[in-house]
């Protein structure tokens, strides 16, 4: 009994989804109609590069770029915001899963070799913020941008010019709360253990994640890409799927079956009818605080043809609760497993999303 509240404390997102999923069952009887609801890309490619990170991980190659990194910043000021600019502009190429699965893990690491441990929240925290927010000024950032730049046939002039100033604003805050992070120097430890690289393991995952990138942009099928990692990692170095997360991929899973459930929910559709259409940008962020900003896009956009509004609200609305933005959940899991407090890191994660999603609503309120 102990072990399953030991594991029910540890796994509290997966288990609080697991809830809901059940709950939503009730509502909405489980039929075949459950499969459309759970975006088997997107699990593909978390599985993919989970697998990939842990491998480069394992290999010692976030240790080798940490300490290089710790050699040119000498401040903890100089490092956080470097870790977080490098979230924000790289977002909007490789999306912000992509950015937050490279980067967090590799921020842990560096923190560790700094011993600056306990800044590990703050730096999570503005990254996550960081990869969220950049994302959003690229229609092929995040899958919200992708979907609506699409589905409204929106021209490029017109997304930049809608979405720029939102961006622009949130990378002022994030360099003067990076600035805020303290500047106290920073040292490692040289005689830590020498790292012995394997080159064809490292060649393996270095290619592994050039042909990830690739089902990224949507330029190979991310079936083909699952394919061949789960062949070359079963042939060269299976220990790693041992590293992977797969609590995340079924947490994903669980609100994949919540949100579905909760869009077709009758009550839900008729409120949603009435009062998204003048509302876009309020009625996004807050369906994105329950729905997450994805499966929002996708519900509201059967209400209203006015899609910049739209863009802006559930952009924003990735701010706010942990799952506004379901890609905040791979931060989550990363800094569960430190040794840090999970209260904490919920109190700071809230606080800053909060404060960036107030001056962002400000920001479209003066501009409106």
């Amino acid at each position: 009994m102990s072990k399953i509240f030991t594991f029910l404390k540890k796994e509290i997102v997966l288990t609080v989804s697991f809830v809901l999923a059940i709950i939503s069952m009730i509502f909405v009887t489980p039929n075949e109609k459950y499969f459309d609801y759970i975006d088997f890309r997107r699990l593909g490619l978390l599985f993919s590069l989970m697998t990939i990170m842990a491998g480069l991980n394992k290999m010692g190659i976030f240790r080798l770029l940490a300490k290089n990194l710790l050699n040119k910043a000498k401040t903890m000021r100089g490092v956080t915001l470097l870790i977080v600019l490098l979230c924000f502009f790289s977002s909007m190429l490789i999306t912000n899963d992509v950015a937050l699965i490279t980067f967090v893990p590799f921020t842990i690491v560096l923190l560790k070799l700094a011993d600056k441990q306990s800044r590990a929240i703050y730096v999570v925290t503005l990254e996550t913020i960081a990869a969220n927010l950049g994302s959003m000024l690229t229609p092929i950032g995040n899958p919200q941008n992708l979907y609506l730049f699409s589905a409204y046939n929106m021209n490029i002039s017109d997304f930049f010019k809608t979405i720029l100033p939102y961006a622009l604003i949130s990378l002022v805050m994030l360099v003067c709360c990076s600035l805020f992070s303290g500047k106290s120097s920073i040292v490692y430890n040289e005689n830590r253990e020498e790292l012995n690289f394997d080159k064809r393991l490292i060649a393996m995952y270095i290619a592994l994640f050039a042909i990830a990138l690739l089902s990224v942009f949507r330029v190979l099928n991310y079936l083909i890409l699952l394919a061949v990692v789960i062949v070359f990692v079963l042939i060269f170095d299976r220990k790693v799927l041992l590293k992977v997360d797969y609590s995340l991929l079924f947490t994903f899973i669980f609100l994949f079956v919540f949100i579905g459930n909760l869009g077709n929910i009758s009550q839900i559709n008729g409120w949603l009818s009435s009062v998204v259409n003048g509302n876009e940008v309020p009625v996004g962020v807050l369906a994105s605080q329950v729905f997450s900003n994805v499966p929002a896009t996708i519900l509201l956009s059967g209400f209203t043809n006015n899609a910049t509004d739209l863009m802006i609200g559930v952009n924003i609305g990735g701010l706010g609760t942990l799952i506004a933005s379901m890609a905040s959940l791979i931060s989550f899991k990363f800094i569960q497993k430190e040794n840090v407090s999970i209260a904490k890191y919920f109190g700071l994660f809230t606080l800053f999303n909060v404060l960036f999603l107030a001056a962002n609503i400000i920001l479209w309120l003066v501009i409106k």
